[in-house]
């Protein structure tokens, strides 16, 4: 077993015929929170979906929990939550997580008791026998945290997680993802919102699909000699990483 939990290393992807990533290499340790931020159009989506194994046209290497990004062993031990929330409208909060719970192979008799954890953990049993059609946007995102839990992944790569949530409920859900850290699950999570991301412990920072910072949100201050993370954010994006 890697003591990574991710390795990527020299990771490029191109996209009919133009280079969405750029040789791209970091490392994420076991039971860390790393946030991912960048410009729209900066890769982001690009790099988690070649981390998940389902982006084509990736070349470098990415391995993840000791083994090749994608590989069939990996699929219980990775939850991903896309932009878009995947679940089924036509099913209840409660029915689209037991049938994930059965594709995760998770013991029948113990769905359940599964399903009740991941709701309450993102705060919505109290609409598990609502269906999913009827749920507002912020509702629909958690639903699809919630399939992310189920079984208890030892990675998390989360897209956005927190768009369209109220302050209470983004709040709720950072202090998931820091307990989440702490019980050693590795948690890498895109955002917009510098305020939020200085919340990881680490950050890494995209532009134009080269990784121009990795570094701790206290790390990043000193290199750019910004009083905020929001200058520094500017800073980085528009020049060298000089102010």
């Amino acid at each position: 077993m890697s003591d990574a939990a991710v390795r990527a290393d020299s990771v490029s992807v191109v996209r009919s015929g133009s280079p969405v990533l750029h040789e791209v290499s970091f490392v994420l340790a076991p039971g860390t929170l790393t946030g991912l931020l960048g410009p729209s159009g900066s890769g982001k989506t690009t790099l988690m979906r070649a981390l998940v194994g389902v982006q084509r046209n990736v070349s470098g290497t990415v391995d993840v929990l000791g083994r090749p990004a994608g590989s069939p062993a990996l699929r219980s031990q990775v939850g991903y939550v896309t932009q878009a929330p995947s679940v089924y409208h036509d099913l209840t909060v409660a029915e689209n997580l037991a049938y994930f719970a059965a594709v995760l192979r998770i013991p029948r008799g113990q769905r359940a008791e599964e399903v009740a954890r991941v709701l309450d953990e993102v705060d919505l049993l109290a609409q598990r026998d609502r269906l999913v059609s009827r749920l507002s946007g912020g509702q629909l995102s958690r639903v699809s945290l919630a399939a992310a839990l189920l079984g208890r992944p030892a990675l998390l790569v989360l897209d956005e997680p927190t768009v369209g949530l109220d302050p209470v409920l983004r709040r709720d859900l950072w202090a998931l993802f820091a307990t989440l850290a702490e019980r050693g699950v590795t948690l890498l999570v895109s955002s917009h919102v510098m305020e939020e991301a200085t919340r990881c412990q680490r950050l890494l920072l995209l532009r134009g699909g080269r990784l121009i910072a990795d570094d701790s949100p206290a790390g990043i201050l000193r290199r750019t000699g910004a009083e905020d993370h929001e200058t520094a954010f500017l800073v980085l994006v528009d020049g060298d990483g000089s102010p």
